[in-house]
Parts: structure tokens; C-alpha cells; sequence
């Protein structure tokens, strides 16, 4: 006897290909599988793990990859999100493309083990916050007095 009625088990389904959200991002005809598998690996991230609202899918037609739009609270901004595979290179022309949407963007690597690595991007140069705690530059200010004593 073979097949489920012999006692044999049948593997189970790939639940992700049968997930509403994949269902979306391939209804939206993109037609490099390993993007549209980042994007929702990323999705399933800011839904489940970090419980981000208003998460949805959008297709970037030049481009041609599955965007991500969400807040990270009730009340926050609008974020654009990019998941790109780790390997897949980006230009500066079309990370330009996403910061050109109006919405501040943060790029996604995936790993092939499904690690996910988030990067702020901005348009333009960030000057960093300070460092935070009981920092003192206390070597630099000993210089300049002892260059003021000579």
C-alpha cells in the first residue's frame, strides 16, 4: 500500500507559499523568487517578532522587488522597508529610488539562514548622536592647554 490511506505520512505543506501575506507579495508578479522570499521573511519579522503595526506590501515597479511599508507604533511614522537577499548588490540609484518615496528607509539583508540585519538609510550625511554616559576627553584638553602654556 502506498499514500496516507497505507499508515505512510504525507510531508507537510510548505505552510509559507500558503501564508495570505506571500500570497500578496506574488500576486504582485515579481519575478525574483529570492526577493519575494526576503520580503516576507522580513514581514513575518516586524509582525510577529516585533509586533509592528500597519505592515503591507507594495510593488516597486522600477525596481522590480517587493517593498515593505509599516510603523513601528501606533502613531509613528511611516517606514519604507527594502529586503534584499545578503548576496544581491544595490546601486545608488535604487536606494535613491526608495528615499525618493518620501518615507525614511531602512534596508534589510537577509542571510541565507535567515538571519536579518537592518540598516537606517538617509538621504544625505548624519551627523551621529554623542556617546552616552560619563565620557570625558580628557587627553585632547591637555593637549590644547599644554599648547596654550608654550
Amino acid at each position: 500500500m502506498s499514500g496516507a490511506a497505507g499508515g505512510e505520512k504525507r510531508p507537510p505543506p510548505n505552510w509559507i507559499l500558503q501564508h495570505p501575506a506571500y500570497q500578496q507579495m506574488k500576486d504582485l508578479q515579481i519575478e525574483d523568487s529570492a526577493q519575494v522570499h526576503a520580503a516576507f521573511l522580513v514581514y513575518m519579522d516586524l509582525t510577529e517578532v516585533r509586533r509592528w503595526k500597519e505592515v503591507s506590501c507594495v510593488k516597486s515597479s522600477e525596481l522590480q522587488v517587493v517593498l515593505l511599508e509599516a510603523r513601528e507604533k501606533e502613531g509613528a511614522p511611516t517606514l519604507t522597508i527594502l529586503p534584499l537577499p545578503a548576496h544581491q548588490s544595490v546601486t545608488h540609484k535604487s536606494i535613491r529610488h526608495v528615499l525618493d518615496r518620501g518615507f525614511p528607509v531602512l534596508l534589510c539583508a537577509v542571510a541565507a539562514d535567515s538571519t536579518l540585519v537592518y540598516q537606517r538609510m538617509t538621504d544625505g550625511l548624519v551627523t551621529p548622536d554623542p556617546p552616552v554616559g560619563p565620557f570625558q576627553d580628557m587627553g585632547r584638553r591637555q593637549h590644547r592647554k599644554r599648547r596654550q602654556q608654550r
